[in-house]
């Protein structure tokens, strides 16, 4: 299975009528049953940012498509943060040191 990436939650901070934040979560999966696995990002979106330019146009929540609402968001980051957490959990998991219930102590 393919890695895949779902928003699953978006809440708009209004000003005047128009939207200008949005935090978003995206959750991503990757594979089957044993290999399953799955991890939940978010991140706030400004309409303006820290230098005073405009990420996005203002405009009333109602306006806004899913698809403009993901594109807000740069997945990078999560995408590698994803794949060393796909892998350390599901690829390459730590080894679990095993007891051994038999061992006898030496008597000398």
């Amino acid at each position: 299975m393919a890695v895949t990436k779902t928003v699953t939650g978006a809440m708009p901070y209004e000003k005047d009528g128009n939207v200008v934040r949005w935090d978003v979560e995206v959750k991503y999966e990757d594979g089957e049953e044993d290999t399953y696995f799955t991890s939940s990002f978010s991140n706030s979106v400004d309409s303006i940012d820290p230098n005073g330019e405009e990420v996005f146009e203002e405009k009333a929540k109602g306006d806004w498509t899913l698809a403009e609402i993901t594109a807000l968001v740069s997945t990078d980051r999560w995408d590698r943060v994803f794949a060393l957490q796909y892998d350390s959990v599901i690829t390459n998991p730590p080894v679990v040191p095993v007891a051994d219930t038999s061992f006898k102590l030496p008597t000398a």
